[in-house]
C-alpha cells in the first residue's frame, strides 16, 4: 500500500537539517511520496525508515546518468504517463550514430558538426547530447580508434555498441571514468557485459526480443549488482515500437513492475527524412529516453528539437524571461521605449522584430507569470497601473529623454489608465502583430 506524505514524515528524523537538499522534513516527505527523490538523500534515516519507506518511495523509473562527472546526461526518473498529470522530468536525449567502418577523416568531420550543432529557440540552446559508435567491423582496434575520435571530437557522452565483449572492454578502458553507456547485454552475453558494467561503473543497455526476456534480463543484471540499466526492445515497425514503449511505461508506473522500471532507448535510423521525423516524434512523445538518429539534416533536427522542447516543459508554468528592461541594439536617450509581457515566445518575437528593423530600442518586459499579452490583460496582469508601476520602478525615466511608451495594439484599452499612472508620458498604441513592428518603429523615428 502506498504511503502518504504524512505517513513518511512520521518515520523521518524531523531535524529539518536541509542536508537532503529540501528545507524541511515535511517537504522531503512530500517529495518521497511523489517519488521525486530517494530516501538515500536523507543521511539520518533510521533502519526502520529505510525498510518501510525505501521500496514505497523508490522512483518507478530509475534515474540513469551517462557521461563524465559534471557533464552527465540524465534520463529516466519519470513518474507520470501524461505530462498534464504533472510534468515530464528529463528530456529525451538525441544520440548521433557513427560507425567504426567510417574513415577517421570522415569521422572527424562529422564529429565537428555534432559538437558545433546548436539551435537557439526562446532563449534555450538545443543540442545533440550523445554520440553512439557501432562496432560494424567486429574488430577491436578500429572500434577503439573510432570511439576515441568520436569522444574527443564531439565532447559528448558516449554509447558503445558492440556484440564483441573484447571490443567493449578495450573501448571502456579507453574512456575510463567517462561512464559511457554499454550497448548491450543480451541473454547470451549478460554475464560478460554485466561484469564490464560493474568493473567500469558504467550504465548498460539490456536488449532482448520480448518483454518476458527483457524482464528476466534486468533481473539477472540487478542480481549481479548492476543498477543503472536502459531498456532496448527492438521492433519490426513504428507501431510495434510505440506499443512496446507504452507497455513498459505502464507496467513500471501503474503496475510498479521493477524489472521494467528503467529508461528506454530507441533507434530511428536508415529511414527517409519524412519517416524519420514522424517515427522519432512518435517515440519522443511515447516514451523514449534516448533516440538514436543518423542524420544532421536541419529539416529533421529542427522539428524534433522544437517538439522535445515543448513536451519537456512544465504545462502549468509557461516559459518566461526575467522582467526588466532589455536594450535591443544600442539604444540611446532618444530611442523608443516599448513594453510587453514576459512570455518567452512574445519576448523573442518582439525583440527579433525590433532588431530586424534596425531601430535601437528599450524593451520593457513586465512580470505577467509567463502569459501572452491578451491572456495577461484578461487576468489583470497587464493593466495600465501595473505597466506604470513597472516603468517607475525600473528607473528608465533617468535613462531616456523621450516620454513616449509604445504598448501592444491588442491592449489599446489600457492606454488611458497608463497615462494616469505616468503623468507627463504619452502612450502610443503599437501594432497588434509583432511582424508589423519594423515599419511602425521606422515611422516613429522618421
Amino acid at each position: 500500500m502506498a504511503l502518504t506524505g504524512l505517513d513518511i514524515f512520521k518515520l523521518l528524523p524531523k531535524t529539518n537539517c536541509g542536508e537532503c537538499g529540501v528545507p524541511t522534513c515535511m517537504a522531503f516527505a512530500m517529495k518521497l511520496a511523489a517519488k521525486n527523490v530517494e530516501l538515500a538523500a536523507c543521511p539520518y534515516a533510521s533502519e526502520q525508515a529505510k525498510q518501510k519507506i525505501g521500496a514505497a518511495s523508490k522512483p518507478p523509473i530509475r534515474l540513469v546518468k551517462i557521461g563524465p562527472p559534471g557533464a552527465e546526461v540524465a534520463i529516466g526518473n519519470e513518474t507520470v504517463m501524461f505530462r498534464h498529470e504533472k510534468t515530464f522530468v528529463h528530456p529525451t536525449a538525441f544520440a548521433m550514430a557513427f560507425s567504426d567502418g567510417q574513415p577517421l577523416e570522415e569521422l572527424r568531420h562529422r564529429t565537428a558538426e555534432v559538437r558545433e550543432y546548436c539551435l537557439e529557440r526562446v532563449g534555450e540552446q538545443l543540442r545533440l547530447e550523445l554520440a553512439l559508435v557501432e562496432n560494424t567491423t567486429g574488430a577491436v582496434q578500429p572500434f577503439v580508434d573510432a570511439v576515441k575520435a568520436v569522444a574527443g571530437g564531439t565532447g559528448r557522452g558516449m554509447i558503445l555498441m558492440s556484440d564483441n565483449p573484447e571490443a567493449l572492454a578495450a573501448a571502456l578502458a579507453a574512456l575510463e571514468g567517462q561512464r559511457p553507456l554499454i550497448h548491450a547485454a543480451t541473454p547470451e552475453s549478460v554475464k560478460e557485459v554485466g561484469a564490464l558494467a560493474l568493473k567500469h561503473k558504467a550504465p548498460v543497455v539490456a536488449r532482448a526480443a520480448t518483454l518476458e526476456e527483457l524482464s528476466a534480463l534486468t533481473k539477472t543484471l540487478t542480481g549481479m549488482g548492476v543498477q543503472d540499466i536502459v531498456l532496448d526492445l527492438p521492433a519490426d515497425n513504428p507501431a510495434a515500437a510505440l506499443q512496446y514503449n507504452t507497455a513498459i511505461r505502464k507496467m513500471a508506473l501503474k503496475g510498479s513492475f521493477e524489472p521494467l522500471g528503467y529508461p528506454i532507448i530507441n533507434f530511428v535510423t536508415g529511414r527517409d527524412l519524412p519517416s524519420l521525423v514522424a517515427d522519432a516524434s512518435t517515440l519522443l512523445i511515447k516514451y523514449a529516453s534516448i533516440v538514436v538518429l543518423d542524420t544532421l539534416q536541419y529539416q529533421a533536427l529542427l522539428p524534433l528539437m522544437m517538439l522535445r522542447q515543448n513536451i519537456y516543459t512544465d504545462p502549468q508554468k509557461p516559459i518566461q524571461v526575467e522582467p526588466k528592461f532589455y536594450p535591443i541594439g544600442e539604444p540611446g536617450p532618444e530611442s523608443p521605449v516599448l513594453v510587453t509581457t514576459n512570455f518567452s515566445l512574445t519576448y523573442f518575437l518582439v525583440s527579433g522584430e525590433i532588431e530586424n528593423s534596425g531601430v535601437p530600442a528599450h524593451l520593457g518586459i513586465i512580470e505577467a507569470e509567463g502569459m501572452s499579452v491578451l491572456t495577461a490583460w484578461a487576468a489583470g496582469k497587464f493593466s495600465g497601473a501595473k505597466v506604470g508601476a513597472f516603468l517607475k520602478a525600473s528607473g528608465v525615466e533617468g535613462q531616456v529623454k523621450t516620454r513616449r511608451v509604445i504598448i501592444p495594439g491588442y491592449v489599446a484599452q489600457i492606454s488611458g489608465e497608463l497615462e494616469e499612472s505616468l503623468p507627463g508620458w504619452e502612450v502610443v498604441v503599437g501594432p497588434a502583430e509583432a511582424a508589423d513592428l519594423g515599419p511602425f518603429l521606422k515611422m516613429q523615428v522618421a
